[in-house]
């Protein structure tokens, strides 16, 4: 039997929380504010409340009412940089997942929420509130939750595509929401150092290519240089769609012509940037949003030809180890979708994926090294040395499939800093990842 839905105050929503509950806030720019607040409140009256999302872009009402943590326990499946101070705060916890895997996740491992609130769109005329840019896994959400709550959010941008919504009838209760403008993240400026790497990787890109674009200054400056390039027909399929996407289909790079899966379409299942990319993604059939279980599962990344992956990392062993989500035990940002788009990309006819990072990074006033050795004690292996295929510096770019040990260790000193080499070259000797009668 379809469900009647109700309309209510965000306070009357809050009070159906009880103690010991579990909540889920959905995804990103889709986390409530007006039911937040007005939970925060009530906490004191309600204690133990459990708490999953991801990718937090603005202060949560209920963390900040509990900074002793009494009543609040945050989960987050990838950190932003406020998920992160609260996480060093002894507030959030980190729960691993490949991104792509979420959805399943719900419907077989992760205990069901009591109630799941988030952001749409108003209610359009056949009934069914838009998601806006947080498809991820809010269709998994919705058939789990014992009660779900719909914040109207009329600044939303409406979002086209498969798995972008929920019918009234599947809905508890409807609750009017703010219309402050969504919370932005601020194009990263490119410095030398991510213009140098996007340099190298921007000649590797062919006309054709289905590009995977990840978030910061190194994916930004690939877009900025491809757009100022002769390449055409580029296709989109990644999970997060940015500004510097926009700027290439803007520059008239991107076609999607020559894609095999979604032709003519940019896809991904998230967005997250500036107004300028909202108001772009807004109604736009050209993008296409899908459940990240479509966007991200390698088998169906590959059957895109020519699939180009690009991708960050903070730490890469000499290996071939990526360490991109941790600083030692320091839990800093997720897995996400890294490890699915390089397992992907390389499955893809003609594919590549990039790992990129700096060569240095400055801790505590001192420079140091960001090809190392050994991964700094606690690090966590995002992406294996058996996946790794390309890697990036501003020194160069090796390819590590098919290389043994010793190949790759001499491989990626030669694009550590200048500074660096002759260490990690002695430490390869001294660890027998070099042997001493390798020609």
């Amino acid at each position: 039997m379809a469900k009647a839905a109700r309309r209510i105050t965000a306070e009357d929503a809050a009070g159906l929380v009880r103690s010991g509950m579990w909540l889920d806030y959905g995804a990103v720019l889709g986390q409530p504010d007006a039911f937040d607040e007005a939970l925060a409140r009530r906490l004191g009256e309600v204690t133990n409340l459990r708490f999953r999302s991801v990718l937090t872009t603005r202060p949560r009402a209920v963390l900040e009412a509990d900074p002793e943590g009494k009543h609040v326990h945050w989960f987050s499946t990838h950190f932003s940089g406020y998920d992160r101070r609260k996480h060093d705060a002894g507030l959030a916890h980190y729960l691993p997942v490949n991104l792509g895997e979420v959805p399943d996740y719900y419907r077989r491992f992760i205990e069901p929420p009591d109630i799941v609130v988030f952001k749409t769109a108003p209610m359009d005329a056949r009934g069914f509130f838009n998601f806006g840019p947080n498809t991820l896994w809010m269709r998994a959400l919705v058939e789990r939750g014992t009660v779900v709550i719909v914040e109207e959010t009329p600044t939303l941008p409406h979002v086209m595509g498969v798995g972008t919504g929920v019918h009234v009838s599947e809905v508890d209760y409807i609750i009017p929401g703010h219309d402050r403008p969504m919370a932005e993240l601020p194009k990263a400026p490119a410095t030398e150092v991510d213009k140098a790497v996007a340099r190298l990787i921007a000649a590797e890109v062919e006309d054709g290519s289905c590009l995977q674009i990840g978030i910061g200054g190194m994916p930004n400056a690939v877009c900025s240089l491809l757009a100022e390039s002769p390449v055409q027909d580029l296709g989109i399929h990644t999970e997060m769609m940015t500004d510097g996407i926009v700027d290439l289909y803007r520059a008239g790079r991107v076609t999607g012509a020559r894609k095999q899966l979604n032709p003519g379409r940019m896809v991904c299942t998230f967005a997250l940037g500036s107004q300028y990319l909202y108001d772009f993604i807004d109604r736009n059939p050209e993008v296409e949003f899908h459940p990240v279980d479509y966007t991200n599962l390698p088998h169906n990344i590959m059957r895109n030809d020519k699939v180009v992956s690009i991708n960050n990392t903070t730490q890469i062993d000499l290996q071939g180890q990526a360490a991109s989500e941790t600083d030692g035990f320091r839990h800093i940002s997720g897995t996400g979708g890294q490890l699915q788009f390089v397992r992907g990309a390389y499955g893809s006819q003609s594919g590549k994926s990039f790992m990129c990072l700096a060569s240095t990074y400055e801790k505590q006033g001192e420079r140091r090294s960001r090809i190392v050795t050994t991964l700094t004690r606690g690090n966590v292996v995002t992406t294996p040395r058996t996946d790794m295929m390309y890697v990036v510096t501003e020194y160069g770019m090796v390819n590590l499939k098919g290389r043994s040990i010793a190949e790759r260790a001499r491989a990626l000193i030669s694009i550590a800093h200048p500074d660096f080499r002759e260490d990690l070259e002695r430490d390869a000797y001294e660890h027998r990842l070099i042997p001493r009668e390798f020609p």
